[in-house]
């Protein structure tokens, strides 16, 4: 595996844990081949590709629900926010992150002229802030935090 995530320690626990309750309520075949091998993977020790996006996205909806850290305290949960962030899918929320940050920080020292929450959705938000005759707008959504727009 050469793009592998290694799992160690707690963070391969709360996954192994995971992967098999999830799998005991799952119907579709489909779905159920899918974790299986992804229980495989977790036993072996690293994740890649298919099965890295398969932990990914349990482990984002076990975050997103509270129940990793109802099911396996603040350590676990803790263990498994920073195996999410090795995921694809946890190193893309972080660049982007970043990148509107970076954009953010680009207004300090500037005035303020200002500010606006708009709810697009459910969950979905853009942020716009007027500064020094410029506009950035940010969208948070489920998705993550990206550049909407940049006005000049």
């Amino acid at each position: 595996m050469s793009n592998a995530i290694s799992l160690t320690g707690e963070a391969a626990e709360v996954a192994l844990g995971e992967a098999q309750a999830v799998l005991a309520m799952v119907q579709n075949d489909a779905r159920r081949a899918r974790l299986a091998d992804l229980i495989a993977a977790v036993g072996e020790g690293e994740v890649a590709d298919d099965d890295a996006e398969a932990l990914a996205e349990l482990l984002e909806l076990g975050l997103q629900t509270g129940r990793l850290r109802s099911v396996y305290g603040p350590g676990g949960e803790q263990a498994a926010l920073r195996l999410f962030r090795k995921l694809p899918r946890g190193k893309e929320l972080s660049a982007s992150a970043q990148d509107v940050s970076a954009a953010l920080s680009s207004l300090v020292g500037k005035e303020l002229e200002s500010a606006r929450i708009d709810a697009t959705g459910p969950g979905s938000f853009v942020v716009s802030l007027a500064v020094d005759g410029r506009e950035l707008s940010v969208r948070l959504d489920r998705n993550g935090v990206r550049l909407a727009s940049v006005g000049l």
